[in-house]
């Protein structure tokens, strides 16, 4: 008998509002890291089931001016934010590299598997100068490669995105014409080509149009079965996105301590040239407790997160980011 108090003030506690309540941390931003968040987000979710983390992956442009007008706890972006971007926000933003990742030359050429294209080639094609899949300077590159005689049908992004800004960036180191004409930006004017929302869109638009090339995330090209072409680095070679030549194209690099630095056209042989880095936004002073709950997230990140990277295509920070990035994550507050 003297058991049923017990049991009932346990049960009077379970089923107290305190008890029940679920804490929830909203973010928004690039769609690029989309599918490894998801995963971390739900994998933390079972390490800590108190707390509810939301992402929307509206692109990068969104995530920049969501976390600008304090309207979500934390962003993401592929494309670190400006100066001027950064002097609009009312608290110190840290830019929190995660992963690395790679942008693909997506196309959709029935009978082409292998196709390679360079830096220039590619320029060329943005800026509508390259209109054919015969031109002889895309010909050259692919000897005996059957080319279909029929226009280039460019695909590209609609939105503010940190794709277009690696995709971009990397134009503009290869090409002079476009860093005059196009410049770098998370969102260009477009010469030619159709425009499409987020990864998804753009992956959508490239496999269902005949003759199209446009430019994704590694991963929803190999989730939308798109083929993707090999690109002429910067010591000569032809590489194809992966793990390994993402991880080589950040092997050299010397990181800011603010991180926002660039791995497009990167030295090295086995370096993949359309690589980049990932960052979550993370503002260094917030409100109540969700400065403690972010620490601890992108603690677990660090830590048990990066193993998760490579089954979705992704890089995990070299160990020396990792390093700089925990001390960086004890600064916030």
């Amino acid at each position: 008998m003297n058991l049923i108090p017990r049991i009932l003030a346990v049960a009077a506690l379970l089923a107290s509002p305190a008890a029940a309540e679920m804490k929830t941390m909203n973010g928004a931003g690039a769609t690029f890291p989309y599918p490894i968040y998801s995963k971390w987000f739900d994998e933390y979710h079972k390490v800590k089931p108190e707390l509810q983390i939301n992402y929307q992956s509206i692109g990068s442009g969104g995530g920049i001016r969501q976390i600008t007008e304090r309207t979500v706890d934390f962003g993401a972006t592929d494309g670190p934010m400006t100066e001027e971007q950064l002097m609009k926000v009312d608290s110190r933003i840290l830019h929190v590299p995660t992963v690395l990742g790679a942008v693909v030359p997506a196309y959709n050429l029935k009978g082409v598997e292998d196709l390679k294209l360079s830096g220039a080639v590619l320029a060329d094609i943005f800026l509508g100068k390259i209109t054919r899949w015969t031109d002889p300077a895309i010909a050259k590159l692919n000897p005996g490669a059957a080319l279909p005689d029929t226009a280039v049908t460019v695909v590209h992004r609609s939105d503010g995105s940190g794709t277009t800004y690696c995709w971009v960036d990397y134009l503009a180191k290869v090409s002079p014409e476009w860093k005059k004409k196009v410049g770098v930006a998370t969102a260009v004017k477009w010469p030619v080509g159709l425009g499409g929302k987020g990864n998804e869109g753009v992956a959508g638009l490239v496999k269902l149009t005949p003759n199209a090339l446009g430019y994704v995330e590694l991963i929803y090209a190999k989730q939308n079965g798109i083929a993707y072409a090999a690109v002429l680095n910067k010591a000569g070679k032809f590489v194809k996105a992966g793990i390994p030549s993402v991880t080589a194209a950040a092997a050299g690099v010397k990181m800011p301590k603010d991180y926002r630095v660039s791995i497009t056209d990167a030295a090295g042989e086995e370096a993949y040239p359309v690589s980049t880095f990932t960052w979550l936004l993370i503002y260094e002073k917030n409100s109540g407790d969700k400065g403690a709950v972010l620490k601890d997230f992108l603690r677990w990140m660090l830590k048990d997160g990066q193993g998760m990277a490579g089954a979705l295509g992704y890089a995990p920070l070299p160990d020396s980011a990792k390093t700089m990035v925990a001390k960086t994550v004890e600064t916030i507050k």
